[in-house]
């Protein structure tokens, strides 16, 4: 009998190597599908209840809300940057950065030591090997959007799969794991209840940073709902975020109208949002999704997320942004279950 669980065990690990390395080139879109999934579940529930129960429908409903909310800008932004790219004229950047560089300024009293250095700066420009560069960055901004387009596109598709089998597939893993049900429907309760957090606030966030910045430049006359979605779109890049688009749009607003206009929308970019809205809004939006949104207010501090958000986005990229705090959450939660069976003298 003993033999006989061994062998068990051991076929049940081969099989599930065999797996992971079948599905090795998808692991990380899966996980992430599966994180959101689990973000989503509440929404998923409602679902099941409109449709009384088809799981079918409901996951079909739930994909397509998460298509709709979430991905759908993504698609938008990436196609109309695509054709942007396309038909992009490359002496713009040769226009503006020669406007710069002939530019004649003047510095106040008190700072005029730093005019020749300015001076000798813009002059060594190299408009070429810029032109040139930005070329190569467009280049490798087509293939990498195509890139995360599919990945999207695929973690729609095992998004789907995850509603629809995500409950058996629960149910079947509480059973074969020797932990106590309690404990461990607590360690999933704070996982979801994260996930939810972290996408939400991320969504929410998002939109409020490209809403700021689409109203700024609609009013300079550029498309306030494309230049909002690029925003929206680039503020979850690591590191650069919003400085993307709107440095190059500051750049490109002085060359064109003047100094006036190029400085309104260079402040109040890094005032407004990159400060106001990303540094201190930030966390209270998480605190306010944590406490209204979330069906079971999550204990670990919002802090802490925004942090883990953070180092997710450093280490992975920019799935680290739901990683990370998946990480940091299973981590905490499997330290309290061991406290907690500790206390309980089951370990």
């Amino acid at each position: 009998m003993k033999n006989g669980k061994i062998f068990l065990i051991c076929f049940i690990l081969v099989i599930l190597s065999l797996l992971l390395y079948l599905f090795k080139s998808f692991l990380l879109v899966i996980i992430i599908a599966s994180l959101m999934a689990v973000a989503t579940s509440n929404i998923n529930a409602k679902f099941l209840h409109l449709t009384k129960g088809h799981k079918f429908f409901a996951s079909i409903l739930t994909t397509s809300c998460m298509v709709i909310l979430f991905f759908a800008p993504f698609f938008y932004t990436m196609i109309e940057l695509a054709k942007t790219l396309k038909n992009f004229d490359i002496s713009l950047i040769s226009h503006t950065l020669d406007y710069i560089k002939n530019y004649q300024f003047t510095l106040p009293e008190g700072l005029n030591f730093l005019e020749p250095k300015i001076k000798e700066f813009l002059a060594s420009i190299d408009l070429n090997n810029i032109s040139k560069q930005a070329l190569n960055y467009a280049s490798s901004f087509t293939k990498s959007g195509a890139k995360f387009l599919i990945d999207m596109a695929l973690i729609c598709v095992f998004y789907f799969f995850a509603n629809l089998y995500g409950t058996e597939l629960v149910i079947y893993l509480k059973s074969i794991i020797p932990v106590n049900r309690k404990e461990l429907d607590d360690v999933l309760s704070e996982v979801g209840n994260v996930m939810a957090v972290v996408l939400y606030s991320m969504v929410i966030i998002a939109i409020f940073q490209g809403t700021l910045f689409g109203l700024i430049v609609a009013f300079y006359g550029y498309d306030g709902i494309l230049m909002g979605a690029i925003f929206a779109v680039s503020s979850l890049i690591p590191a650069v975020g919003g400085a993307l688009v709107y440095i190059p749009v500051s750049l490109y607003e002085f060359a064109s109208n003047g100094l006036n206009s190029a400085l309104v929308i260079l402040i109040y970019s890094i005032v407004v949002i990159s400060f106001v809205a990303d540094t201190l809004i930030k966390p209270l939006i998480i605190k306010w999704i944590n406490k209204k949104l979330v069906k079971t207010p999550t204990k670990i501090n919002e802090l802490l997320i925004f942090l883990a958000m953070m180092a997710g986005i450093s280490s992975f990229g920019f799935w680290g942004i739901i990683l990370g705090p998946a990480i940091l959450t299973f981590f905490i939660s499997t330290i309290r279950m061991y406290v907690i069976l500790k206390e309980k003298k089951l370990i």
